[in-house]
């Protein structure tokens, strides 16, 4: 079962709300997927993403893979952790493996975001 207190995209994004901010990271899913991420590419601070918008990329030994903006607003903080320890996003992918934290634009883009059973359906599915 994933995490019951985040929202997720069909990408395999994942958004944790606390007040105007979300935090933002990859799915444990995701970090399966992908194998040993090796690199993490993130947006500057003062960045204006746009939901679905991409924002960076996560590469692995297999693949290389966009980033994607579950929610429009502005990046406040980029996890300088990654930088030094990329494999963070397979260890810890819902803790220290975050990516980005953005100051809402619109809460209400959360509600167009699957829940978690929706999500755990998605992933169920393949």
């Amino acid at each position: 079962m994933v995490p019951t207190d985040l929202r997720y995209t069909k990408e395999h994004e994942w958004v944790r709300l606390d007040g105007d901010l979300a935090t933002v990271g990859i799915t444990e899913y995701a970090a399966q997927q992908l194998g040993d991420v090796v690199f993490v590419e993130l947006p500057d601070v003062g960045r204006v993403l746009e939901q679905f918008g991409a924002f960076g990329v996560v590469e692995s030994v297999k693949a290389v893979s966009d980033l994607f903006a579950p929610v429009s607003g502005e990046v406040t903080e980029a996890n300088p952790s990654l930088a030094g320890q990329p494999e963070l996003v397979n260890s810890e992918p819902y803790g220290a493996g975050w990516m980005v934290k953005v100051r809402l634009a619109d809460a209400s883009q959360v509600d167009e975001l699957l829940d978690p059973a929706a999500y755990d359906a998605l992933i169920a599915a393949g």
